[in-house]
């Protein structure tokens, strides 16, 4: 038990105004669970906790109550009341059986008027609770936050998988069936086996972004014309399944340029996806290609609704989204540090009565 002279705030009193502190003081005492007083309730007076404990606890959203503080013996809490008389900001509740002191509101005000000391250690108290209270709530805040972060990466994970799975499916159901061919079954192994790259990649690519790693990836001289039309050909399934089509405006050129093919592959996956995404009934998709030598122009255009206004400027930053119920912000930034990488450069834009218009520059490299 601790005296009502022992509370640290008290101690600054003299004499005098000690003897009135505890000649207004009163004593009451709760069980375990008790309320002492809750939120709305007149604020009358400062409570000090002479044995027990006491939870102070408040609403931060819409019937979600969370606990703020716990008060120890030698402890004051309800201090608010002293420096405003408004209704209680919080509840106060014992856990376990309890004794304060109770002193009322005009004997505070009487004692803070006449010592400085006690007034001063007044506000510190009140600081330190403000500090605690705003800690726990950035710690709530963020805790949510992370929450919310985790369960949108893996909303957008599952969506991702489910294209390379549907195939997967379907591919596995075509070699199961008692006419195929052994060649059919070969391009089956062939199709599914590029379906777990895809998903092993995408997974990693998500966790390089979110853990910021800075990762060293080898580029390779390879035949852009080559590159681009088998993974066209990989994709025209995929598309099927969406009503949508894909068709070469121009061919791709067929010059030599430095990649990582599982990292530019993402590029166009993210970006087509994006495009089927805008059209959910179906569309055109249309790749076409330019080269002065110096640098290949990729564009990639969908007969969708066209970009959002409102994310054009930022839709290459990260969490940027518009327009899906599921989406990261991740893919287009991802998009981004994949063609920097290739020392390239990614940009967007709208036209008149098109679609939306992505076009990514890689260097030509002399050998």
């Amino acid at each position: 038990m601790v005296p009502l002279d022992s509370c640290p705030l008290f101690r600054p009193l003299s004499p005098r105004e000690l003897k009135l502190l505890h000649q207004a003081a009163q004593e009451r005492a709760y069980v375990s669970g008790e309320d002492i007083f809750k939120e709305g309730d007149t604020g009358d007076g400062v409570y000090v906790v002479k044995d027990g404990l006491v939870e102070i606890s408040g609403f931060v959203g819409e019937n979600v109550r969370r606990v703020l503080s716990q008060v120890n013996p030698g402890g004051i809490f309800g201090e608010m009341a002293v420096l405003e008389n408004k209704p209680r900001s919080a509840s106060a509740v014992a856990r376990k059986p309890t004794t304060v002191y109770f002193i009322n509101r005009d004997t505070m005000l009487g004692l803070v008027g006449s010592s400085p000391e006690l007034a001063l250690g007044l506000l510190r108290e009140i600081s330190n609770r403000l500090r605690e209270f705003n800690q726990q709530y950035i710690q709530e805040v963020l805790q949510t936050e992370r929450l919310a972060l985790v369960g949108r990466f893996a909303r957008s994970i599952v969506h991702d998988l489910k294209n390379p799975l549907n195939i997967i499916s379907i591919t596995a159901e075509m070699a199961g069936m008692e006419k195929t061919t052994p060649e059919l079954r070969r391009l089956t192994r062939m199709r599914i086996n590029k379906q777990v790259e895809r998903i092993s990649e995408l997974v990693n690519e998500i966790l390089d972004f979110t853990q910021g790693l800075q990762t060293d990836y080898v580029l390779a001289q390879t035949d852009y014309e080559t590159f681009v039309t088998q993974l066209v050909d990989e994709m025209r399934p995929e598309l099927d399944l969406k009503s949508a089509t894909i068709e070469l405006e121009t061919s791709p050129p067929s010059v030599k340029l430095l990649l990582n093919p599982k990292r530019l592959r993402r590029v166009f996956y993210n970006l087509i996806h994006n495009a089927t995404d805008a059209m959910p009934g179906g569309g055109k998709i249309l790749l076409r290609f330019r080269s002065d030598g110096t640098n290949v122009v990729t564009e990639i255009e969908d007969s969708g609704p066209g970009i959002a206004p409102e994310v054009v400027d930022s839709m290459f930053e990260a969490f940027v989204t518009h327009g899906k119920a599921h989406g990261t912000g991740l893919g287009l930034s991802i998009c981004k540090r994949i063609v920097e990488d290739h020392q390239g450069h990614i940009s967007a834009r709208n036209e008149p009565g098109r679609g939306a218009i992505f076009a990514f520059t890689l260097p030509v490299h002399a050998d």
